[in-house]
């Protein structure tokens, strides 16, 4: 059980956080606020992690399969949240509309980039941060401190006056370490058979045909397949596939929307759910109503060397398609190659673990912790309640339980999801877990505020509004009398905060003019 400690005053402590995405800058102000000495090396030319929209794709590596890949966002240009600005916000800086700015509920992605940069200017936190600065290696030292090794990329991609690289490399000591490097970045990817074999003449394009296959067909179809591949990842814009047959593997919110768009200019889209399951109302009434070029497949079965994709359609019929690129929308798995902890944190089935509440891995607590792994909950609020603890812990006003306890505590939990039938590569999803789970753990572990009731109630209904009409949920939706009335207060608050921000703004500048006019 964690616990406060006495009166101790609290101790400063060198800290450097990985990322300066949504996690790292929650980080990078709960551990200010607490008093450490924080540094926040990020690789990008600017803050904001996954937010920070770049066109540029892995086009060598359109699957992703190298680690780390080369282009860390994962966003394509229409992206839009899927869930409302009044719960997206920081606690105490809201995610209020800006004139002249994107002012939806459901903004689009350079919103939240801006948002964040907001958020950097208000609490000052630029002034920590390191951009163009990718983490090499981080690693314990015999002294129990940790070593950080560091390339500035801007440096590094110069060739000095004898033609050879620079050395951009910047090795420091720190107390502690914060991993917040995200993980919507390196691809997962299914595993398809290969090498179809028809028992009938060759058919006209995109009229299913029934195929039969031959057991020792098994090598790995996406080794062979002549056609595009690519995961969404590497996903932009949809006019590269205009007039192409498209497979899309996957129907989560990535895998719809890029199905949808591409439907606008492809010749054919087949979107592939897995299981009837997964088919929500939503997407039977796009489906119904784009049908004659949006098309519903439950599992990819084998990926022809001929171009075809196979698939199988339940009750153990199957059909195929000549198709011109398949695209895989199936998530992405928790990469950390610049940490090396001697095999007392690993990923395992995309489980990052051994970990005490996703956060501290129990041998080397408190100086290595992860913000941001968590899956399916409120951002940034458990974010900000995971750096709080972190940042309370490391200063002594928190304490841990014992390496033990935090131990037994993981296996504990890790038995729960089993028996309760979750596969361990959803260890990190709260989804199933009930929806105060960020409200309970702020409560238990740093006094962390809870999340107001009208803000529950509106992510329900924004939820339910996806799943029926998932089209067109982020501009229809129609509140009930009590959220319509918490979102007009919500939205005088910020009118009156705005107001009050520019008054103070303005007295700012009032006392410099006197020693500006010198």
């Amino acid at each position: 059980m964690d616990t406060a400690c006495g009166s101790k005053p609290p101790q400063s402590k060198k800290v450097c956080i990985i990322g300066a995405g949504m996690a790292g800058l929650a980080a990078a102000r709960e551990l200010r606020r607490e008093g450490h000495d924080v540094t926040v090396l990020e690789q990008s030319g600017d803050v904001g992690g996954q937010w920070l929209y770049d066109p540029r794709t892995d086009a060598d590596d359109a699957l992703g399969v190298a680690a780390p890949v080369k282009v860390h966002s994962s966003i394509y240009a229409s992206l839009r949240l899927i869930s409302p600005r009044q719960t997206t916000g920081f606690t105490d800086f809201p995610f209020c509309p800006k004139s002249g700015r994107d002012d939806r509920r459901f903004p689009g992605h350079r919103e939240v980039h801006l948002y964040l940069k907001d958020f950097c200017d208000a609490f000052g936190l630029m002034e920590a941060v390191r951009l163009n600065t990718r983490v090499l290696h981080a690693a314990m030292t015999p002294a129990c401190k940790w070593a950080v090794r560091s390339m500035d990329l801007g440096i590094g991609e110069c060739d000095g006056a004898d033609g050879k690289e620079l050395d951009a490399y910047v090795d420091e000591v720190f107390d502690a370490v914060v991993v917040a490097s995200g993980h919507y970045s390196q691809p997962r990817l299914p595993s398809i058979k290969g090498k179809c074999k028809a028992t009938q003449a060759p058919r006209t394009k995109h009229v299913p045909i029934i195929v039969y296959y031959k057991e020792e067909d098994v090598r790995t179809g996406m080794e062979t397949w002549r056609g595009r591949q690519m995961h969404s990842h590497s996903y932009r814009v949809p006019e590269p596939f205009r007039g192409e047959v498209v497979v899309v593997v996957g129907c989560g919110d990535s895998g719809r929307d890029i199905a949808m768009e591409i439907r606008g200019v492809a010749e054919e889209v087949y979107i592939v759910a897995g299981s009837m399951e997964a088919v929500t109302p939503g997407l039977s009434k796009v489906l119904a109503k784009y049908s004659t070029n949006l098309h519903l497949r439950l599992e990819v079965e084998r990926l022809c060397e001929d171009g075809r994709v196979a698939f199988k359609d339940g009750g153990g019929s199957s059909s195929s398609v000549a198709a011109d690129t398949v695209i895989y929308c199936t998530g992405y798995n928790y990469s950390f190659p610049f940490l090396d902890t001697g095999g007392a944190v690993a990923v395992d089935d995309n489980r990052v673990g051994p970990l005490f509440e996703h956060v501290f891995p129990p041998s080397l607590a408190p100086s290595l912790s992860f913000v941001g792994l968590l899956r399916k909950v409120f951002a940034p609020r458990s974010f900000e309640a995971q750096a709080r603890w972190v940042a309370q812990v490391l200063s002594g006003r928190r304490k841990l339980p014992t390496e033990e306890e935090m131990l037994r505590s993981v296996e504990e939990f890790y038995r729960a999801r089993e028996i309760a039938g979750v596969p361990s590569k959803y260890t990190h999803e709260i989804r199933s877990l009930k929806c105060s789970y960020v409200d309970d753990f702020g409560e238990k572990y740093c006094d962390f505020p809870r999340q107001e009731r009208w803000q529950y109630e509106l992510l329900r209904s924004s939820v339910h509004d996806m799943m029926d009409k998932f089209e067109t949920f982020r501009d229809d939706y129609q509140d009930s009398d009590s959220i319509r009335k918490a979102v007009q207060e919500w939205h005088l608050s910020c009118l009156q905060s705005s107001s009050k921000a520019g008054s103070e703004i303005s007295r700012a500048w009032a006392k410099q003019e006197p020693g500006a006019s010198k």
